[in-house]
């Protein structure tokens, strides 16, 4: 069993950065791959970023790429979500996911934290 616990949600203006962390309990973090979803009011869950367990592979959604970047501490069991020139439509619950691997990551995890909300305004 893996915990997940996300933080440093919050309201933003657009133009704005935020920094989202996940950490994670129960095992050994640093065997698995590690992600960020996101889901706005009304719509589906999707994929924002993910990355592999040593943290030399990463990929990202188009709609974030070249704004968020998805680093990992392994000391820490901790993965983050650094983005950058928020939008307002990035507004949504994030959700960080472990997944055994990282080739499928982009489907979803094995394991789910609560989520955090990011709020961007106009």
């Amino acid at each position: 069993q893996v915990q997940l616990a996300e933080s440093g949600g919050g309201l933003v203006q657009a133009g704005d950065s935020l920094r989202l962390s996940c950490a994670a309990s129960g095992r050994t973090a640093s065997d698995y791959a590690m992600g960020w979803f996101r889901q706005a009011p009304g719509k589906d869950r999707e994929f924002v970023g993910a990355i592999s367990p040593s943290g030399r592979l990463t990929a990202y959604a188009d709609s974030v790429r070249g704004r968020f970047t998805i680093a990992r501490e392994n000391a820490k069991s901790t993965v983050y979500l650094q983005m950058n020139s928020l939008k307002p439509e990035d507004t949504a619950v994030y959700y960080c996911a472990i997944n055994r691997a990282y080739a499928t990551m982009r489907r979803g995890g094995d394991y789910w934290g609560q989520g955090t909300q990011v709020t961007v305004s106009s």
